[in-house]
């Protein structure tokens, strides 16, 4: 009988910064993220199923997600579905992970990774966080693991939803109110960790020096970030291949003419191996565009896994 995880069961087992560990964990043992399967995305009257199948040394898994934004209007997650990890040398089932509490763990996770090389350790940071839905307060507890902070900005459409993240921030003892897309000309670091298609603020705002993450879609006609802040920022992803299939923030640009498919930096996987490091704070922005890929899904899955212990596991 295979271990059934729910939300529940994985609440508390690995902090953003452990998650994170386990990300750098498989990319230092050689996964290369440019040979991962491709997410198959199905529409559906509801919205999106998602399939994302991954192996990497002794395990596999697949995650099967649906995205339906008509959800919040009914108080349900707009993102749902399970994760099936598997014994990777039997493909033998071995747990079933709630896949939206999964995915609001690994995707702060692989922020905070990016993070970790790409903002300033000399001296307490300023972020904008856009967005007040689960991904926004999942990345200010790993942002604030990851870094002192002196400030936080929240912005979101719904100014009261906005307070609320505001407040819950506050009372982890952070210096923080509601703020404006302006906001971002002060920020060290800006957080996008919205449903945006289009751009949530003007990108010729963002001061060299500055980190810029967005996390918001995969969808190659969606984007948070303006071809300004493309153009003149060193760009780091997951993958080449599958920034270049399904990041709107970057092929919208490209379909513009303002930048070619070399235009970006770096990878993840360059980050955390020292290759292609980000430049000077002088220089230009950096933006981290994250589209989510199944290799993460397994190596955080796999260490959960790992937290249950042998005997609840069988």
């Amino acid at each position: 009988m295979i271990a059934q995880l729910s939300a529940a069961d994985l609440a508390g087992r690995l902090t953003p910064a452990e998650a994170a560990d386990a990300l750098a964990g498989v990319l230092r043992a050689g996964l290369d993220p440019e040979g991962c399967p491709q997410r198959c995305a199905v529409p559906v009257a509801a919205g999106e199923l998602l399939l994302m199948p991954a192996a990497a040394g002794a395990y596999a898994g697949v995650k099967i997600a649906g995205v339906a934004p008509g959800n919040a209007a009914l108080g349900l997650p707009r993102i749902t579905g399970s994760y099936l990890l598997l014994d990777g040398p039997t493909l033998r089932p071995l747990a079933l992970l709630d896949g939206a509490a999964l995915t609001a763990l690994r995707t702060p996770a692989v922020s905070a990774l990016a993070l970790r090389y790409l903002t300033p350790r000399d001296r307490p940071l300023t972020l904008v966080l856009f967005g007040a839905g689960p991904q926004a307060y999942g990345h200010l507890e790993a942002l604030s693991a990851e870094r002192e902070l002196a400030n936080v900005l929240v912005v979101a459409r719904a100014p009261d939803r906005a307070e609320r993240l505001a407040a819950h921030a506050r009372a982890l003892g952070l210096a923080a109110r509601t703020g404006t897309p302006e906001d971002v000309s002060g920020a060290d670091v800006v957080l996008c960790c919205t449903t945006a298609r289009t751009p949530l603020f003007d990108g010729r705002l963002v001061r060299p020096g500055a980190t810029v993450v967005a996390v918001g879609s995969h969808e190659p006609d969606a984007r948070e970030t303006d071809t300004a802040l493309v153009r003149r920022s060193a760009v780091y992803v997951e993958s080449r291949a599958a920034a270049l299939r399904e990041a709107g923030d970057l092929l919208i640009p490209e379909a513009e003419g303002a930048i070619g498919p070399g235009h970006i930096a770096g990878t993840l996987a360059d980050l955390v191996a020292g290759r292609h490091p980000a430049p000077g704070r002088e220089i230009a922005p950096r933006l981290f565009k994250s589209v989510g890929m199944a290799w993460e899904d397994l190596a955080v899955a796999v260490a959960l896994f790992r937290t249950v212990g042998t005997a609840e596991a069988t």
